[in-house]
């Protein structure tokens, strides 16, 4: 196995955030069409918070900062290290999967509970992750 392969779940990540992107611009402009909101009313994001209806989409462009930073810093760190494993690439891509699935519940429906349950898991993934390429580090 190739150890750039390492690198595919990156760009499924990047995707992810296209898509939310669009989705994100489709909302924002759909509303402020609807509710007549000039930009001079939403300047900031906290007043967009309070102009906008719907923010589930620019939530969730926010949340694919966060934690999946130390998602892709494990990728780099995986092919620098020379620990590109079926395992580690089976975690990469469990963490993307969440990831997607977690994006499609904070876009569509939004049940605080189900997002929670899967954001958990993701970072578990995560947390697995680091933790097989500190062992492998440390085996040298």
């Amino acid at each position: 196995m190739p150890s750039t392969t390492i690198f595919l779940p990156a760009i499924a990540m990047v995707l992810l955030t296209i898509l939310v992107t669009f989705r994100m611009f489709g909302e924002r402009v759909r509303q402020v069409k609807s509710e007549k909101i000039s930009f001079r009313e939403i300047p900031s994001s906290s007043q967009m918070a309070t102009r906008f209806a719907d923010t589930r989409a620019a939530d969730n462009y926010k949340n694919l900062f966060e934690a999946p930073v130390l998602f892709y810093l494990a990728l780099i760190v995986a092919f620098a290290a020379d620990q590109v494993t079926p395992l580690t690439l089976a975690l990469a891509w469990g963490y993307v999967g969440l990831r997607f699935v977690h994006s499609w519940i904070h876009c569509s429906y939004n049940r605080v509970r189900d997002r929670l349950y899967v954001f958990l898991a993701s970072n578990l993934v995560l947390w697995a992750m680091w933790g097989l390429l500190g062992v492998g580090i440390l085996r040298g």
